[in-house]
């Protein structure tokens, strides 16, 4: 997988509507998360059915390589099938142009004509009859990506016609997004290569120049903050949602009309809040100072901790095996429903646990103590021995 250049594809969003973004996330430690992680998975599966049903890889070495990814993590038989829908897409699109070519993982496409340093990796791009293809995995499935107006794709696009421009003089370029857990069928964006030269001539250039040089006007947003990772601690965004506190009406009395146009303003109030709990969350689990508030322990739910034993026992006292399984072992409170607590607490005597909560935000004016992870008691208690 090809290095991110700081005008990267991906994140073409955020630095294009807010240029000063990408410097000063350049600041921020790289974090990665299991949604990440699963999209990645999911990708090298696509590439891997791709190949295979392009001829590109013999059945031995497809058979091997399939067994080794299934031993993966985050393979699901549902990946596999969203991953042979990647394939079939790929094949169709092809179909539709005589003799055409057919690349998978491109990695440094180079759009740097237009974009200081800017290369990326595009999932399949197809060329043939002075069209150009080009077409991006994603596996996600808590957020909608749509091609239409998308900068990753066009600048994809770009670095694809830089890097194809001697074997074929394009004509237009078709530019899709699929996310099978999503929809079925791919969002599909198609313009003509002047088209997209003038944007990138007009709107990219200036602006990515911007960015690189650390210049320009913040622009936060909902969109535009929602992957930024300085987003808990700019700046710029405190400032734009605090100023939507500063409108005061003249009447006593909100109107339905203006509470909405609020609400349309504060479209990232409620994540930029969420995003303040997590910074002085942070700091707190760092023994760092964050005057008037403390961590506190979260509401956790209690379980059985052994239940093949905890089974065998309420059987063997009589229990029905339908007021213990619901295809699953009902919870403690429905058993408590059907035998009664003082009976349910008799027969499940050692088995019932209540693991420590996670830990919560609140004013250090809470009555409930403050909150220590079991892990650095322990490490605590450790010290001392």
């Amino acid at each position: 997988m090809g290095k991110h250049s700081l005008l990267s594809a991906s994140v073409s969003l955020r630095w294009l509507s807010c240029p000063p973004s990408a410097r000063l996330e350049e600041t921020m430690p790289k974090t990665s998360s299991a949604y990440a992680d699963e999209g990645t998975a999911a990708r090298q599966l696509a590439e891997l059915v791709a190949n295979y049903q392009l001829g590109n890889t013999p059945q031995t070495r497809y058979e091997d390589a399939l067994k080794r990814l299934k031993t993966g993590q985050y393979f699901t038989p549902e990946m596999f099938e969203h991953a042979a829908g990647y394939a079939r897409l790929v094949m169709r699109e092809a179909t539709r142009h005589t003799s055409p070519l057919i690349a998978l993982e491109v990695e440094g496409l180079d759009y740097s004509e237009w974009a200081p340093e800017g290369r990326g990796t595009a999932d399949c791009v197809i060329v043939g009859d002075k069209t150009l293809v080009v077409i991006d995995f994603k596996y996600g499935k808590g957020y909608r990506v749509d091609a239409p107006g998308n900068s990753q794709m066009r600048l994809y696009a770009l670095g694809a016609m830089t890097e194809y421009q001697d074997i074929c003089d394009f004509d237009s370029v078709r530019m899709m997004i699929y996310q099978p857990r999503i929809s079925g069928e791919p969002s599909v964006e198609e313009l003509t290569a002047p088209e997209l030269l003038r944007w990138a001539n007009e709107y990219v250039r200036p602006r990515a120049a911007l960015a690189f040089a650390d210049e320009g006007e913040f622009a936060p947003s909902e969109a535009v903050c929602k992957f930024c990772r300085a987003k808990e601690q700019c700046r710029a965004r405190t400032e734009v949602n605090l100023k939507l506190f500063d409108e005061s009406p003249d009447a006593l009395l909100l109107t339905a009309e203006e509470a909405g146009e609020i609400l349309k303003k504060a479209g990232d109030v409620k994540a930029w809040l969420s995003d303040l709990e997590r910074l002085v969350m942070t700091a707190l689990f760092k023994g760092e100072a964050a005057p008037g508030w403390k961590l506190v322990e979260g509401r956790s739910n209690r379980r059985i901790a052994d239940e093949p034993s905890a089974v065998e026992l309420l059987l063997a006292a009589g229990v029905p095996e339908t007021d213990i399984y619901d295809r699953k072992m009902k919870t403690i409170t429905t058993l408590e429903k059907a035998l009664g607590k003082n009976r349910a607490a008799e027969l499940l005597n050692g088995f019932v646990v209540k693991p420590q909560g996670k830990a919560t935000l609140a004013p250090i004016t809470d009555k409930r103590p403050a909150f220590m992870p079991e892990s650095l008691i322990i490490e605590a208690f450790e010290e001392e021995n």
